[in-house]
Protein backbone atom coordinates (compact mmCIF):
# COMPACT_ATOMS: atom_id res chain seq x y z
CA UNK A 1 0.00 0.00 0.00
CA UNK A 2 1.60 3.28 -0.88
CA UNK A 3 2.19 5.95 1.71
CA UNK A 4 0.39 9.21 1.81
CA UNK A 5 1.63 11.98 -0.32
CA UNK A 6 4.39 14.28 1.22
CA UNK A 7 3.35 17.56 2.04
CA UNK A 8 6.06 20.34 1.51
CA UNK A 9 7.87 21.40 4.92
CA UNK A 10 10.21 24.20 4.08
CA UNK A 11 12.63 24.90 6.56
CA UNK A 12 14.59 28.34 7.85
CA UNK A 13 17.51 27.02 9.49
CA UNK A 14 20.16 29.26 11.44
CA UNK A 15 22.79 30.83 9.75
CA UNK A 16 25.89 28.65 9.10
CA UNK A 17 28.74 31.75 9.92
CA UNK A 18 28.19 31.65 13.50
CA UNK A 19 28.39 27.93 13.37
CA UNK A 20 31.64 27.40 11.28
CA UNK A 21 33.07 30.21 13.24
CA UNK A 22 32.58 27.69 16.80
CA UNK A 23 33.78 24.78 14.60
CA UNK A 24 36.79 25.77 13.86
CA UNK A 25 37.59 27.54 17.67
CA UNK A 26 36.90 23.68 18.61
CA UNK A 27 39.17 22.82 16.14
CA UNK A 28 41.82 25.24 17.48
CA UNK A 29 41.31 23.93 20.91
CA UNK A 30 41.54 20.29 20.12
CA UNK A 31 44.77 20.98 18.80
CA UNK A 32 45.56 23.09 22.13
CA UNK A 33 44.82 20.50 24.03
CA UNK A 34 46.60 17.42 22.37
CA UNK A 35 49.67 19.59 22.63
CA UNK A 36 49.74 20.59 26.10
CA UNK A 37 48.65 17.25 27.23
CA UNK A 38 52.23 16.13 26.14
CA UNK A 39 54.29 17.45 28.82
CA UNK A 40 51.37 17.69 30.95
CA UNK A 41 51.66 13.35 31.08
CA UNK A 42 55.83 13.64 31.02
CA UNK A 43 55.44 15.38 33.99
CA UNK A 44 53.60 12.57 35.71
CA UNK A 45 49.87 14.24 35.87
CA UNK A 46 48.52 11.28 34.51
CA UNK A 47 44.93 11.95 35.27
CA UNK A 48 44.86 15.74 34.18
CA UNK A 49 47.04 14.79 30.42
CA UNK A 50 44.63 11.71 29.98
CA UNK A 51 41.15 14.33 30.41
CA UNK A 52 43.14 16.53 28.26
CA UNK A 53 43.44 14.30 25.50
CA UNK A 54 39.98 12.84 25.88
CA UNK A 55 38.49 16.15 25.58
CA UNK A 56 40.97 17.03 22.60
CA UNK A 57 39.42 13.83 20.70
CA UNK A 58 35.83 14.87 21.90
CA UNK A 59 36.25 17.80 19.98
CA UNK A 60 38.07 16.90 17.04
CA UNK A 61 35.26 14.38 16.73
CA UNK A 62 32.93 17.15 17.23
CA UNK A 63 34.66 19.40 14.95
CA UNK A 64 33.28 16.84 11.88
CA UNK A 65 29.91 15.97 13.01
CA UNK A 66 29.11 20.11 13.42
CA UNK A 67 30.77 20.57 9.64
CA UNK A 68 28.35 17.77 8.16
CA UNK A 69 25.11 20.03 9.29
CA UNK A 70 26.44 23.51 7.42
CA UNK A 71 24.63 23.21 4.19
CA UNK A 72 24.99 25.82 0.93
CA UNK A 73 21.96 26.54 -0.76
CA UNK A 74 22.61 28.85 -4.22
CA UNK A 75 20.05 30.93 -6.21
CA UNK A 76 16.98 28.91 -7.47
CA UNK A 77 17.91 26.25 -5.75
CA UNK A 78 16.18 24.06 -3.43
CA UNK A 79 17.64 21.39 -0.75
CA UNK A 80 15.37 18.42 0.12
CA UNK A 81 16.24 16.76 3.77
CA UNK A 82 15.64 13.51 5.54
CA UNK A 83 16.40 11.90 8.82
CA UNK A 84 16.95 8.68 9.51
CA UNK A 85 14.56 8.03 6.41
CA UNK A 86 12.01 10.50 7.12
CA UNK A 87 11.41 13.29 5.13
CA UNK A 88 13.32 16.16 7.32
CA UNK A 89 12.26 19.37 5.48
CA UNK A 90 13.40 21.42 2.69
CA UNK A 91 15.15 24.63 2.02
CA UNK A 92 14.50 27.25 -0.90
CA UNK A 93 16.31 30.63 0.80
CA UNK A 94 19.48 30.85 -0.80
CA UNK A 95 22.62 30.75 2.05
CA UNK A 96 24.63 29.45 4.09
CA UNK A 97 23.00 27.40 6.96
CA UNK A 98 23.08 25.14 9.86
CA UNK A 99 20.76 22.15 9.97
CA UNK A 100 20.92 19.18 11.91
CA UNK A 101 24.04 17.14 11.20
CA UNK A 102 22.77 14.01 10.50
CA UNK A 103 20.15 15.36 8.06
CA UNK A 104 21.38 13.90 4.73
CA UNK A 105 20.38 15.77 1.69
CA UNK A 106 18.96 13.65 -1.31
CA UNK A 107 18.18 14.21 -4.94
CA UNK A 108 16.86 11.46 -7.47
CA UNK A 109 18.66 12.57 -10.54
CA UNK A 110 21.83 10.74 -11.27
CA UNK A 111 25.34 11.80 -12.66
CA UNK A 112 26.84 13.20 -15.08
CA UNK A 113 28.08 9.67 -15.87
CA UNK A 114 25.26 8.21 -15.53
CA UNK A 115 23.26 10.30 -17.80
CA UNK A 116 25.27 9.86 -20.27
CA UNK A 117 25.25 6.20 -19.75
CA UNK A 118 21.59 6.38 -20.03
CA UNK A 119 21.51 8.24 -23.10
CA UNK A 120 23.63 6.09 -25.00
CA UNK A 121 21.70 3.06 -23.91
CA UNK A 122 18.91 4.77 -24.95
CA UNK A 123 19.82 6.02 -28.54
CA UNK A 124 21.14 2.51 -28.99
CA UNK A 125 17.61 0.89 -29.32
CA UNK A 126 14.30 2.97 -29.70
CA UNK A 127 13.34 6.34 -29.63
CA UNK A 128 16.91 8.29 -29.99
CA UNK A 129 15.03 11.28 -29.38
CA UNK A 130 13.43 11.53 -26.41
CA UNK A 131 16.95 11.78 -23.97
CA UNK A 132 18.08 15.14 -22.89
CA UNK A 133 21.24 15.71 -20.83
CA UNK A 134 21.01 17.76 -18.18
CA UNK A 135 23.42 19.29 -16.02
CA UNK A 136 22.79 19.67 -11.62
CA UNK A 137 24.81 18.89 -8.96
CA UNK A 138 23.46 15.66 -7.28
CA UNK A 139 22.03 17.28 -4.15
CA UNK A 140 20.04 20.20 -5.13
CA UNK A 141 17.06 20.64 -6.89
CA UNK A 142 17.22 23.24 -9.19
CA UNK A 143 14.59 25.42 -9.44
CA UNK A 144 15.16 27.21 -12.72
CA UNK A 145 13.82 27.56 -16.21
CA UNK A 146 15.06 24.64 -17.92
CA UNK A 147 14.20 23.35 -21.81
CA UNK A 148 14.38 19.99 -22.61
CA UNK A 149 14.51 19.62 -26.36
CA UNK A 150 12.85 16.36 -26.91
CA UNK A 151 14.77 15.95 -30.32
CA UNK A 152 12.76 14.13 -33.59
CA UNK A 153 10.25 10.90 -33.52
CA UNK A 154 8.04 9.26 -36.10
CA UNK A 155 4.43 9.10 -35.31
CA UNK A 156 1.37 8.78 -37.38
CA UNK A 157 -1.19 11.29 -38.08
CA UNK A 158 -4.49 11.15 -38.39
CA UNK A 159 -4.62 10.07 -42.19
CA UNK A 160 -1.97 7.31 -41.34
CA UNK A 161 1.01 9.31 -43.01
CA UNK A 162 3.77 9.07 -41.06
CA UNK A 163 5.46 12.10 -40.15
CA UNK A 164 8.84 13.64 -38.09
CA UNK A 165 8.01 15.92 -35.56
CA UNK A 166 10.05 17.41 -32.86
CA UNK A 167 9.40 19.32 -29.44
CA UNK A 168 10.50 21.52 -26.97
CA UNK A 169 8.92 21.71 -23.64
CA UNK A 170 10.08 25.21 -21.57
CA UNK A 171 9.42 23.66 -17.60
CA UNK A 172 10.65 24.03 -14.10
CA UNK A 173 10.58 22.14 -10.79
CA UNK A 174 7.71 24.03 -8.44
CA UNK A 175 7.93 21.49 -5.56
CA UNK A 176 11.10 20.07 -5.10
CA UNK A 177 9.71 17.59 -2.46
CA UNK A 178 7.18 16.03 -4.99
CA UNK A 179 9.82 15.98 -7.61
CA UNK A 180 12.29 14.10 -5.13
CA UNK A 181 9.53 11.36 -3.51
CA UNK A 182 7.04 11.09 -6.06
CA UNK A 183 9.36 10.13 -9.19
CA UNK A 184 12.08 8.46 -9.64
CA UNK A 185 13.96 10.34 -11.74
CA UNK A 186 12.06 13.60 -12.73
CA UNK A 187 14.03 14.90 -15.95
CA UNK A 188 13.85 11.28 -17.20
CA UNK A 189 10.22 11.14 -15.97
CA UNK A 190 9.66 14.25 -18.14
CA UNK A 191 11.24 12.98 -21.36
CA UNK A 192 9.11 9.87 -21.36
CA UNK A 193 5.88 11.83 -20.49
CA UNK A 194 6.81 14.36 -23.41
CA UNK A 195 7.14 11.41 -26.04
CA UNK A 196 3.96 9.80 -25.00
CA UNK A 197 2.50 13.33 -25.20
CA UNK A 198 3.55 13.94 -28.47
CA UNK A 199 2.44 10.61 -30.05
CA UNK A 200 -0.87 11.17 -29.06
CA UNK A 201 -1.58 14.35 -29.89
CA UNK A 202 -0.15 14.65 -33.36
CA UNK A 203 -1.96 11.32 -34.21
CA UNK A 204 -5.20 13.35 -33.63
CA UNK A 205 -4.53 15.61 -36.65
CA UNK A 206 -3.39 15.36 -40.33
CA UNK A 207 0.08 17.27 -41.43
CA UNK A 208 -1.93 19.22 -43.87
CA UNK A 209 -5.54 19.50 -45.83
CA UNK A 210 -5.12 18.92 -50.11
CA UNK A 211 -9.30 18.21 -50.35
CA UNK A 212 -12.55 18.54 -48.77
CA UNK A 213 -12.63 15.01 -48.03
CA UNK A 214 -9.84 15.24 -45.86
CA UNK A 215 -10.89 18.40 -44.13
CA UNK A 216 -14.20 16.42 -43.62
CA UNK A 217 -12.83 13.35 -42.19
CA UNK A 218 -10.00 15.36 -39.93
CA UNK A 219 -11.83 18.67 -38.91
CA UNK A 220 -10.36 22.24 -39.89
CA UNK A 221 -7.12 21.79 -37.53
CA UNK A 222 -3.71 20.66 -38.72
CA UNK A 223 -0.51 20.24 -37.65
CA UNK A 224 1.23 22.72 -40.14
CA UNK A 225 -0.91 24.86 -40.42
CA UNK A 226 -2.41 25.42 -36.36
CA UNK A 227 1.04 24.85 -34.42
CA UNK A 228 0.25 27.29 -31.91
CA UNK A 229 -3.27 25.64 -31.09
CA UNK A 230 -1.99 22.37 -31.26
CA UNK A 231 1.05 23.13 -28.98
CA UNK A 232 -1.23 24.62 -26.08
CA UNK A 233 -3.66 21.14 -26.78
CA UNK A 234 0.08 19.54 -26.09
CA UNK A 235 1.01 21.84 -23.05
CA UNK A 236 -2.23 21.31 -21.15
CA UNK A 237 -2.03 17.07 -21.81
CA UNK A 238 1.54 17.47 -20.43
CA UNK A 239 0.87 19.65 -17.64
CA UNK A 240 -1.26 16.96 -16.19
CA UNK A 241 0.87 13.98 -16.59
CA UNK A 242 3.83 15.71 -14.65
CA UNK A 243 1.80 17.72 -12.23
CA UNK A 244 1.91 14.80 -9.64
CA UNK A 245 6.36 15.41 -10.10
CA UNK A 246 5.88 19.03 -9.29
CA UNK A 247 6.99 20.25 -12.08
CA UNK A 248 5.53 23.29 -14.66
CA UNK A 249 5.34 23.24 -18.17
CA UNK A 250 5.81 26.57 -19.20
CA UNK A 251 5.84 25.88 -22.76
CA UNK A 252 5.83 23.54 -25.25
CA UNK A 253 6.70 24.49 -29.34
CA UNK A 254 6.64 22.32 -32.22
CA UNK A 255 10.46 22.72 -33.71
CA UNK A 256 10.41 20.34 -36.72
CA UNK A 257 7.64 19.08 -38.80
CA UNK A 258 8.16 17.27 -42.02
CA UNK A 259 7.05 13.75 -43.55
CA UNK A 260 8.51 10.90 -43.26
CA UNK A 261 11.24 9.98 -46.35
CA UNK A 262 9.27 7.06 -47.85
CA UNK A 263 6.51 9.47 -48.46
CA UNK A 264 8.03 12.51 -48.71
CA UNK A 265 8.83 12.77 -52.34
CA UNK A 266 4.96 11.34 -53.29
CA UNK A 267 3.75 13.91 -50.47
CA UNK A 268 5.70 16.60 -52.70
CA UNK A 269 4.01 15.40 -55.76
CA UNK A 270 0.64 15.91 -54.44
CA UNK A 271 1.53 19.02 -53.45
CA UNK A 272 2.75 20.78 -56.98
CA UNK A 273 -0.34 18.70 -58.29
CA UNK A 274 -2.49 20.66 -56.24
CA UNK A 275 -0.72 23.80 -56.44
CA UNK A 276 -0.49 23.27 -60.36
CA UNK A 277 -4.55 22.40 -60.34
CA UNK A 278 -5.47 25.87 -58.41
CA UNK A 279 -3.27 28.02 -60.52
CA UNK A 280 -4.82 26.30 -63.54
CA UNK A 281 -7.83 27.07 -62.57
CA UNK A 282 -7.31 30.95 -61.73
CA UNK A 283 -5.75 31.19 -65.16
CA UNK A 284 -9.05 29.78 -66.87
CA UNK A 285 -11.23 32.18 -64.60
CA UNK A 286 -9.11 34.79 -65.65
CA UNK A 287 -8.81 33.82 -69.42
CA UNK A 288 -12.73 33.52 -69.64
CA UNK A 289 -13.25 36.78 -68.07
CA UNK A 290 -10.80 38.32 -70.49
CA UNK A 291 -12.83 36.61 -73.63
CA UNK A 292 -16.19 37.38 -72.65
CA UNK A 293 -15.14 41.08 -71.73
CA UNK A 294 -13.18 41.24 -75.29
CA UNK A 295 -16.81 39.93 -77.26
CA UNK A 296 -18.57 42.36 -75.43
CA UNK A 297 -16.17 45.40 -75.78
CA UNK A 298 -16.34 44.50 -79.98
CA UNK A 299 -20.43 43.98 -80.11
CA UNK A 300 -20.88 47.32 -77.95
CA UNK A 301 -18.38 49.29 -79.61
CA UNK A 302 -19.44 47.76 -83.41
CA UNK A 303 -16.16 47.47 -84.46
CA UNK A 304 -16.77 44.33 -85.93
CA UNK A 305 -19.74 41.64 -86.23
CA UNK A 306 -18.87 38.42 -86.01
CA UNK A 307 -21.06 34.99 -86.30
CA UNK A 308 -21.74 32.56 -84.22
CA UNK A 309 -18.93 30.40 -85.96
CA UNK A 310 -16.50 33.05 -85.84
CA UNK A 311 -16.93 34.00 -82.22
CA UNK A 312 -15.98 30.59 -81.54
CA UNK A 313 -12.84 30.36 -83.79
CA UNK A 314 -11.79 33.45 -81.39
CA UNK A 315 -12.58 32.13 -78.35
CA UNK A 316 -10.44 28.89 -79.38
CA UNK A 317 -7.42 31.57 -80.50
CA UNK A 318 -7.64 33.75 -77.15
CA UNK A 319 -7.89 30.91 -74.82
CA UNK A 320 -5.07 28.98 -76.32
CA UNK A 321 -3.11 32.42 -76.05
CA UNK A 322 -3.82 33.14 -72.52
CA UNK A 323 -3.78 29.70 -70.86
CA UNK A 324 -0.48 28.26 -72.87
CA UNK A 325 2.91 27.88 -71.17
CA UNK A 326 5.11 29.23 -74.03
CA UNK A 327 4.49 32.75 -75.63
CA UNK A 328 2.58 32.44 -78.74
CA UNK A 329 3.78 33.11 -81.92
CA UNK A 330 1.63 36.00 -83.66
CA UNK A 331 0.13 34.98 -87.12
CA UNK A 332 -0.81 38.10 -89.21
CA UNK A 333 -3.79 37.67 -91.48
CA UNK A 334 -3.40 39.77 -94.74
CA UNK A 335 -6.16 38.45 -96.44
CA UNK A 336 -10.14 38.79 -95.42
CA UNK A 337 -11.69 36.83 -92.53
CA UNK A 338 -14.11 35.25 -94.79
Amino acid sequence: MNDSPIVERELHPRRGIPTLLLDLLMLLLSIVLAIVSVPVLAGGVIFLGVLMIVAAVCMFVAFFVLLAGLKTVRPNEALVLTLFGSYYGTIKQSGFYFVNPFCSAISPAHDKAAAMAAKKEKESGGNPSSTTEINFSRARISLKTMTLDNGRQKVNDVLGNPIIIGAVVIWHVSDPTAAVFNVEDYPSFLSNQTDSTVRNIARLYPYDIFDEEDQETAGEKTLRGSSQEIAENMKSELQKRVENAGIVVEEVRITHLAYAEEIAAAMLQRQQAAAIIAARQKIVDGAVGMVKMAIDRLNQDEIVLLDEERKAAMVSNLLVVLCGNHDAQPVVNSGSIY
